[in-house]
């Protein structure tokens, strides 16, 4: 093996390139209303009093949002911070005073948001600090379910699937997991509402769960067809704007189908969460077991697919607000 030279050390490395995952972390960094969760958090995160001094709150939100954006699991990213000094400074890890926080550290940091239920305030949070910067949740609301795979392999220490999670038929096919319900304001994209249950759990039924009641309009693909009753309880000033089938034994209603067109462009805007969850983020399948567990992790999830939607208008009004900004 060759004798390396003082370039390996980063100090001393003549060229460099400012990666995706660098980029990625120094756009989202810049947008992340870290106050506003440090606050919420706080109240509950231990003091150090008794015992050994704590990881820094700081430090250990970084990591579990790390987990969120690259898919990691609590010994991949513990793995993953001492391969990775870009991770290490987006955490403000320095290995020359202190450890990267362990595998247990990071599953008793989740445990504690979970027991208080505190992902769904941060959903709140950041929703709050979205409509600080101009970015409003209307009167508009676009419902829509997607479903969450769950392994349906037997071979564990239970010898058993997970008994919160079903199967459902969709087209076809036969799916295995939950289902992730949310509700996503029509002007902005932005998930205002989140919702679990079992993949057999019907869309229609988890409805008025994911309306603030302040909506004059709601959309929603033809199986939230029927359901103008439910709307009207949970928003009375709301209008169906549910798609319709065309379908009858008389043909295809040509009327109604160039209806649900119009419709559809709007109702389209609920793909854009889906698609992060799941293509940029990663999360294509469940983390956990019991629905409890995966709820805080979407609750989370959706509340930082939130801020990378409209993370480059955000810099750009941040810039604005800053002391120092053009």
């Amino acid at each position: 093996m060759k004798q390396l030279t003082l370039a390996h050390q980063s100090e001393f490395q003549r060229y460099s390139k400012k990666t995706r995952r660098e980029q990625f972390l120094e756009e989202m960094d810049a947008v992340m209303p870290w106050a506003e969760l440090f606050t919420l958090i706080a109240p509950h995160y231990a003091k150090g009093e008794v015992g050994r001094k704590p990881v820094g709150l700081e430090i250990m939100l970084r990591v579990y949002f790390l987990q969120q954006w690259f898919a990691l699991s609590d010994p991949a990213v513990e793995d993953a911070l001492y391969e990775s000094s870009v991770l290490r400074r987006f955490v403000g890890i320095d290995l020359g005073r202190a450890p990267a926080p362990d595998e247990t550290t990071i599953l008793n940091f989740r445990h504690l948001l979970e027991e208080h239920d505190l992902c769904g305030q941060m959903l709140d949070a950041v929703n709050l600090y979205l409509v600080s910067r101009g970015i409003r949740i209307t009167t508009g609301t676009i419902v829509d379910a997607t479903i969450i795979h769950a392994p349906s392999s037997t071979k564990n220490e239970k010898k058993e699937r997970d008994p919160e999670m079903h199967q459902t038929r969709k087209g076809n096919p036969w799916y295995f997991g939950m289902k992730a319900h949310i509700g996503v304001d029509s002007k902005e994209g932005v998930v205002h509402s989140v919702c679990s249950t079992a993949a057999s759990v019907s869309d229609v039924h988890m409805l008025p769960e994911l309306l603030h009641g302040e909506e004059k309009k709601v959309w929603g693909d033809a199986g939230y067809q029927g359901q103008t009753e439910a709307i009207h309880e949970a928003a009375p000033r709301a209008q169906d704007m549910t798609s319709r089938r065309v379908k009858t034994e008389a043909g295809v209603d040509a009327v109604e189908k160039r209806k649900n067109r119009v419709k559809a462009r709007v109702r389209a805007k609920v793909e854009w969460p889906f698609r992060i969850l799941k293509r940029v983020f990663g999360h294509t399948k469940v983390r956990y077991r019991g629905l409890k567990k995966n709820h805080e992790w979407l609750c989370a999830a959706f509340a930082a697919v939130n801020i990378y939607q409209h993370r480059r208008r955000l810099a750009k009004i941040n810039l604005q607000l800053s002391p120092h900004g053009a």
